[in-house]
């Protein structure tokens, strides 16, 4: 153990880092702590709402340093270490500043036949960075995500924890970067299944603007 805290295999985060939210900033309004507080009525106990907690703080303050971390744990009174290791289990939490629209590329098995590390690389290219970068404007982030499950539609990507990018192509690239630049994010789009089309006239929810249709999956030019 001790040879391990010497040399650990990943680099251990400082115990007490300097401060990235300004103390003035670094709480929850009333209206906010309301919200938690709705949360953690619909639980046994309160540390059952630290996930929607831990979001609602990530959409506030943008990503969770430590204190913002510490902050919801306080919130929530549970230990600040089970917050923690809530937060840096999962991915879709950021635990570092990022840009202001997060590109998940998805090279999981399905995409990676498809293309997803054609379109990957081809992101990195055209935006200058390697994928866990930002770039020098702070608009985009690259990420290679694991699966992002939705294997028939595959390359794809995701933004920002939120609206997927299905049939991805370097036009489909090309005019989703010149979009977000201006800050207009593509609306949800419901991709149909074959049996869809047949039987519910090509659209299985009412409820989206855009829909696009099942097709037959590009091949990688290569899988790494």
């Amino acid at each position: 153990m001790a040879d391990f805290i010497k040399h650990p295999v990943v680099e251990l985060p400082e115990r007490k880092p300097e401060p990235v939210i300004p103390a003035d900033q670094l709480h929850f309004s009333e209206d906010e702590k309301k919200q938690i507080q709705t949360w953690i009525s619909r639980y046994p106990t309160a540390d059952g709402a630290v996930m929607r907690a831990l979001w609602l703080a990530q959409e506030k303050f943008s990503f969770l340093p430590p204190e913002v971390i510490q902050l919801v744990a306080d919130e929530l009174g549970m230990p600040y270490a089970k917050a923690y290791g809530v937060a840096t289990f999962y991915t879709q939490y950021f635990k570092e500043k990022k840009g202001k629209y997060v590109l998940d590329v998805c090279t999981c098995f399905s995409c990676q036949l498809c293309g997803g590390f054609d379109m990957l690389h081809y992101l990195e290219e055209k935006l200058g960075v390697h994928k866990g970068e930002t770039t020098a404007d702070g608009v985009f982030t690259v990420q290679e995500a694991e699966c992002l499950g939705a294997c028939g539609s595959a390359p794809m990507l995701q933004i920002t924890n939120g609206t997927y990018v299905h049939h991805l192509t370097k036009d489909k690239i090309d005019a989703l970067v010149d979009a977000l630049r201006e800050d207009k994010v593509p609306a949800f789009t419901s991709v149909t299944l074959p049996q869809d089309e047949d039987e519910m006239g090509g659209n299985r929810r009412t409820d989206v603007a855009a829909t696009e249709s099942y097709g037959v999956c590009p091949v990688s030019e290569t899988t790494r």
